[in-house]
């Protein structure tokens, strides 16, 4: 029995004094309900009595200014690209070779030579790993590793909710708000599982406050640079949404003028560092990132651009992997990621930045067998959340590290197993923010972020 760790544990509601009473009822002539007080006063307590662990004292607490999620969405197969198995039987192992990088004893295959250069710059963690409640369904993996708690909802093309958990950029714009940036940014485009478009996580029970700023340029797949159309659109959305008094003057002040503003004009950038990244969504997503960053936004997320009903680019590959991984996924994967990381040590950003890329599973370690339901080729690989790999760098992660290991056919991890939870603990760790902390939830409830505790291991002392 495969045993995964960050399981569930039982929420204790905190009770209030009566000088707290008292503050509430004052509270709600200036607008503050007693939910809010809740939640600012769970984010505020450093200290829990049943944490145990000081968590502000383990390495790399608060030491990201910033986080760039790059969601892989759909699946990456994690032994085509960052945990190859060469001595692992024909019908196992890639087809690719693997190649060395700049991390001592650490290899990804032919398909990474870009991010081999750079992966002394960042850290593996090969042992990923969830048994999924239900059926393996990329929904229910998406709304797990972005919120950090299960969905009551199986469907794998069910949209998202108004009374959804919110996504962890939600709470950390609510918990860690900017002031000249938008905190949350989403791009290029929404999450596609099949043919449903937008089943990503977002603000959920917060409101619209806290939505992300979703930068979808109208083509969707090809930029030619960045156009500033779509987020007049997403203003007037908002102002539809009767949010006058906080996304609104947000976006009107983005639109308008400052150091955002400029951020979102590619255009500035040389034509050299755009060839860099990539001339493709990905790509110009990232960079737009790294811009996005500079100007003080918290959380960025770049989402792996799939197109609804399409397989372009597709990570769910179910059938004709090797073809779509080598001339697609992989090489634009590997110029966006690794030029994103060289990008931002060289600027001196990577130390206050936590860059994280990973996908809601990886992909089956046999070829042509079926784990989901779903038909499979001999050339491609099913969905797979026992085992699979994400990739962290900067703010204080250790440079060139591995984390746990997968076993010989990459099936199971055999060493520190990290539950999708986990990492999500450990990027509220690295914002100052306790996992633990609670909030109320969609009923009012109060319970913790995320029921987890992160992989300070990652840090370095």
């Amino acid at each position: 029995m495969l045993v995964i760790p960050g399981g569930v544990s039982r929420d204790l509601c905190d009770g209030l004094t009566r000088r707290d009473l008292l503050r509430v009822g004052g509270s709600t002539i200036l607008g503050v309900s007693l939910a809010e007080l809740l939640q600012w006063q769970a984010a505020s307590a450093a200290v829990t009595p049943r944490a145990p662990l000081a968590l502000e004292q383990m390495p790399g607490w608060n030491r990201a200014k910033s986080v760039i999620l790059v969601f892989l969405q759909g699946g990456p197969s994690h032994l085509d690209l960052w945990d190859p198995k060469e001595d692992a039987p024909d019908n196992i192992r890639s087809v690719f070779r693997s190649i060395s990088t700049s991390a001592s004893g650490v290899r990804v295959t032919e398909l990474l030579p870009r991010l081999a250069a750079v992966m002394d710059r960042a850290t593996l963690v090969r042992s990923m790993s969830y048994t999924p409640a239900g059926g393996l369904n990329h929904t229910a993996g998406i709304y797990q590793l972005l919120t950090g708690h299960a969905a009551d909802r199986a469907s794998t093309e069910e949209p998202t909710k108004s009374g959804d958990d919110p996504h962890v950029g939600s709470q950390i714009a609510r918990l860690k708000p900017t002031d000249d940036a938008p905190p949350f940014v989403m791009m290029p485009g929404p999450i596609n599982v099949a043919d449903a478009v937008g089943i990503n996580p977002a603000a959920g029970h917060l409101g619209p406050r806290f939505e992300p700023l979703s930068y979808f340029p109208l083509d969707g797949m090809n930029w030619g640079g960045a156009s500033l159309d779509s987020l007049a659109r997403e203003a007037d959305r908002r102002v539809e949404l009767g949010d006058f008094s906080s996304y609104y003057q947000q976006a009107l002040s983005l639109l308008v003028s400052g150091a955002a503003r400029s951020a979102f004009d590619l255009a500035q950038e040389p034509a050299d560092t755009l060839d860099r990244y990539g001339r493709n969504p990905f790509g110009q997503s990232c960079l737009l990132a790294r811009r996005l960053i500079e100007a003080g936004t918290r959380f960025v997320e770049v989402n792996w651009p799939k197109v609804a009903g399409s397989e372009r680019h597709s990570f769910d590959a179910h059938v004709g992997l090797s073809k779509r991984m080598r001339d697609q996924a992989g090489p634009m994967l590997d110029a966006g990621l690794a030029t994103l990381i060289a990008d931002l040590d060289e600027r001196g950003l990577l130390d206050e930045t936590l860059v994280v890329a990973v996908g809601e599973f990886g992909r089956s370690p046999r070829r042509g067998v079926s784990t989901s339901g779903l038909g499979n080729s001999d050339d491609g690989r099913d969905h797979w959340p026992y085992c699979y790999t994400a990739l962290l760098a900067g703010a204080g992660v250790q440079r060139g590290g591995l984390i746990g290991a997968s076993d010989a056919t990459g099936s199971i991890p055999v060493d520190r197993p990290v539950h999708p939870t986990e990492l999500l603990a450990t990027i509220y760790h690295a914002v100052g923010i306790r996992p633990d902390a609670r909030v109320p939830d969609r009923r009012q409830q109060m319970r913790r972020l995320v029921d987890a505790q992160p992989v300070v291991e990652l840090f370095g002392s």
